[in-house]
């Protein structure tokens, strides 16, 4: 079943925390689009106030600038809700080891506080943003749920972390948690500057000013780039998730395997260029091959992602395009 086919109680309120981040605005976006309510939590430290300026006109939508630090305004937050979708969190592996202590507040405490006042308030669920992060050196491809390794950075900690508590909420609260561990997701809104952007708009914002992009190692290494439409669906069934899922984490993936130099040729290709990377050293804290398997998700959550990397990244070069 596609994901605008899901069927909610009328007038259900979603509450998406980091809702004018990228994967946040496009769920807002969804959500709105599907005919339902949603309030946008976010503090604007990394969304952006133009993501959700599309929204500011529909009946429907509501923004709170809030940090999720703050427990008072998590618990205003989910105020009548029925559905939380936490993506508010601080990403980047190799920031989080310049800023550790940050990434404990934000990502660990931070999501604490969300579970605290989703169950205060009688959530039905509480989905929230995990990463295939958490698999750490572990091998074994394709990566899945239960065989992780020993954790690379403090951004992983933070997401395993925030499992361990979501387990106890289940267990000892009955708030009805869904992890989801994104991989590598990448569409529409993503932001392509920083030293911290994540490689596909990079690369392609890079190639669009004739500029030569930096790939990191040898191009080698291998992602599981997700569409941003699969990772709506995601969110959207783990709401619906029978009980059986409570409590659990699933890969939210497509289940490809890309490698970096191969996606650097097609880009260069897709959009005409003739340029050639620069290679630099490897990212401190990286994963060098990740790949899932979303069987557990299919099971239980129904997933079914419509989006492969080539359909998701045709769309993508096209919005950037016309936004850059």
């Amino acid at each position: 079943m596609l994901y605008t086919e899901l069927q909610f109680p009328k007038d259900s309120l979603f509450l998406v925390t980091g809702g004018a981040g990228f994967i946040g605005s496009n769920l807002c976006e969804a959500i709105l689009k599907m005919g339902y309510r949603v309030r946008c939590l976010d503090d604007l430290s990394t969304g952006k106030q133009a993501n959700v300026d599309l929204f500011k006109d529909n009946p429907n939508y509501t923004f709170l600038k809030g940090d999720i630090k703050d427990l008072y305004t998590c618990m205003a937050a989910c105020k009548d809700v029925d559905y939380v979708l936490n993506e508010a969190a601080w990403g980047s592996v190799p920031r989080s080891i310049e800023m550790p202590l940050f990434y404990c507040a934000n990502n660990i405490q931070g999501t604490l506080n969300m579970m605290e006042a989703a169950r205060q308030n009688g959530v039905k669920t509480f989905v929230y943003a995990s990463s295939s992060s958490v698999y750490g050196d572990e091998a074994h491809l394709p990566k899945q749920e239960g065989i992780e390794g020993n954790l690379l950075s403090p951004y992983a900690l933070t997401k395993r972390c925030d499992e361990e508590w979501a387990k106890q909420y289940t267990k000892h609260y009955g708030l009805k948690t869904i992890g989801l561990r994104y991989f590598n997701v990448f569409g529409r809104r993503q932001d392509p500057n920083g030293a911290y952007a994540a490689v596909l708009p990079k690369f392609i914002k890079q190639l669009l000013n004739d500029e030569r992009p930096t790939i990191n190692g040898d191009g080698q290494q291998s992602r599981d780039f997700t569409y941003i439409e699969n990772v709506i669906e995601a969110n959207l069934k783990a709401c619906l998730a029978p009980d059986e899922a409570s409590g659990e984490a699933f890969n939210v993936a497509y289940g490809g395997r890309e490698y970096l130099n191969d996606i650097y040729k097609t880009l260069v290709k897709a959009l005409g260029k003739d340029i050639e990377p620069i290679y630099g050293p490897d990212r401190k804290g990286d994963i060098k091959h990740s790949n899932a398997d979303i069987s557990k998700a299919k099971r239980l959550l129904g997933y079914d992602p419509q989006y492969d990397f080539a359909r998701g990244l045709n769309e993508a070069i096209e919005w950037y395009k016309a936004n850059l």
